[in-house]
């Protein structure tokens, strides 16, 4: 196992804002790598947000974001505590959001709330596409859930790869901010107005 130095604390303390201790021990769990530790960390923080998210949100902070005059959004994301609302990083999250809503214009939050109807719709469209292409029975099934989350990928908010971090859909951004943050936070709704729209 590699020696862990204080500057290798250091190092996963500064990408994550975790306390040393947790780092220490991640790093000491992970023999010494820091992209296992950080592996670690989103699995941890995967099971601390699923907790927090059966917690109460009764505060929050609503964001407007106007673009050149041409796009307006307005953003209401709710936090257990006052506390949390007047915390920069949440803030800045908020913002992101924002920003995230005026450049790729979803239409909900997520998968849960998109109309049956259109979810049945987009289906029979995409059958019938892979059904005139031809495919066999049993990958025009694979074809058509990847094309669905697509569909969803344009449509939803939390199935969004983030302007930021393409690489990090939105809905793992939330998880992120929930296990750092350490409080329940839900994306509640917002309003995208564009010009001519």
């Amino acid at each position: 196992m590699k020696e862990i130095k204080a500057s290798d604390i250091a190092s996963l303390r500064a990408k994550t804002g975790l306390t040393m201790m947790e780092c220490k021990a991640d790093l000491v769990e992970s023999k010494g790598d820091e992209s296992g530790a950080i592996d670690i960390l989103k699995k941890k923080g995967m099971t601390k947000a699923g907790k927090k998210s059966e917690r109460e949100t009764k505060t929050g902070l609503i964001e407007g974001y106007v673009n050149g005059g041409k796009i307006g959004v307005l953003v209401e994301v709710l936090a257990e505590t006052d506390f949390v609302v007047k915390n920069e990083e949440f803030r800045e999250f908020v913002h992101d959001l924002a920003l995230q809503i005026a450049a790729s214009a979803p239409k909900y939050v997520g998968k849960e709330n998109v109309p049956e109807e259109e979810v049945r719709e987009e289906r029979k469209d995409l059958e019938a596409q892979i059904e005139n292409e031809g495919k066999p029975k049993n990958i025009a099934e694979k074809i058509v859930e990847g094309r669905m989350d697509k569909f969803y990928a344009e449509i939803c908010l939390l199935e969004q790869p983030f302007i930021k971090d393409p690489d990090k859909k939105i809905s793992e951004l939330l998880t992120e901010k929930i296990a750092k943050i350490g409080e329940n936070i839900v994306i509640s709704r917002f309003v995208r107005y564009s010009i001519g729209e």
